[in-house]
């Protein structure tokens, strides 16, 4: 199940299990991880972007190793919420992983790549420092977003 609605995301959700947030980018996709309370997101690794299948199989491994429960994918809209030119590629990525078999949050991204170099910016951390952290850094930011709105108090009152 692919989604936009964090309540729809919630409801296909088991009762346990850890989410993964996904920063899908054209050389790589950043990886992050919750605590099993989903309160909060963690930078995790990044995978070098292969031809799907690779792609495909390291993702299932890393589903594997860290009991992962379901997906949140960042979505590149345009800064007025319409559709990117990569929103579509990301589309077609989230469909592709429908062999993973979890639930699947396709969830805004704008601001997050930027917000985590701010952020590295402000710790001073070298281009190159930055450049190696910065799709894991966005997937955690991408990740915290969608968490923050499975702990709204207004999902929980509007299922």
């Amino acid at each position: 199940m692919i989604t936009s609605s964090a309540a729809d995301f919630a409801a296909a959700l088991p009762a346990q299990g850890r989410l993964a947030g996904l920063d899908p980018g054209t050389k790589t996709i950043g990886l992050a991880t919750c605590d099993a309370g989903w309160s909060f997101a963690s930078p995790h690794s990044t995978i070098a972007r292969a031809k799907f299948g690779a792609d495909l199989d390291a993702l299932k491994a890393f589903v594997a190793r860290e009991r992962i429960a379901g997906l949140v994918v960042g979505l590149p809209l345009s800064m007025d919420g319409s559709d990117s030119p990569r929103t579509q590629s990301v589309r077609a990525f989230a469909r592709n992983l429908a062999p993973l078999a979890l639930p699947l949050l396709l969830w805004d991204e704008r601001w997050s790549t930027q917000a985590v170099e701010r952020a590295m910016i402000a710790e001073d951390l070298s281009r190159a420092r930055r450049a190696e952290r910065v799709d894991r850094l966005a997937a955690s930011w991408i990740l915290q977003g969608a968490l923050d709105a499975l702990h709204s108090p207004l999902l929980k009152e509007h299922p």
